[in-house]
């Protein structure tokens, strides 16, 4: 079982330590930071969102109360009632366990249930397998494909804008 909370400056330090490379760095932020990521950077981030009435950066626990997962929930927009993930990450040392699917799933009970919006969306990298098929399996469905968005070494990735409705 795990829980979410708002996010902590102190969490940095767990997260810090959830990229092996920066091939999964790259997929995860989308150039929005610089490889390696540190302590400046995520302040800056929770500092840059801390005052947005439309945004949110969450943190996820497990049992024990341990940051293992992270995600930004922004661009809420309560006329049209959508809001966007992004920046979904879990711990390195416990993916694939369920941990990605049972977070973002809570991510999607709290857009409905308590922010009231009918509709959450996100993107996910082409080459982003694991978490395609993640989304997917949560009900996600790809609405959109972008090609050749965001280059890194010789390859250019393509993006899955999806959605899932109430």
């Amino acid at each position: 079982m795990i829980r979410l909370r708002p996010y902590k400056l102190s969490d940095y330090e767990y997260i810090l330590n959830w990229f092996n490379n920066e091939f999964t760095f790259k997929q995860w932020c989308a150039d929005k930071f610089t490889y390696p990521l540190t302590k400046e950077q995520l302040d800056e981030y929770y500092h840059n969102y801390e005052n947005d009435d439309n945004a949110w950066i969450m943190t996820t626990l497990n049992e024990e109360g341990t940051p293992v997962g992270h995600f930004l929930m922004r661009m809420a927009d309560y006329q049209n009632e959508s809001i966007h993930l992004g920046f979904i990450i879990v711990d390195s040392k416990i993916r694939g366990q369920g941990y990605g699917k049972e977070m973002v799933s809570l991510a999607i009970k709290y857009a409905f249930d308590i922010l009231k919006v009918k509709r959450v969306t996100l993107g996910v990298f082409d080459n982003n397998f694991s978490a395609h098929y993640c989304y997917k399996a949560i009900g996600f469905v790809d609405e959109k494909y972008n090609e050749g968005v965001l280059t890194y070494e010789n390859d250019k990735w393509g993006i899955y804008e999806m959605a899932i409705e109430k």
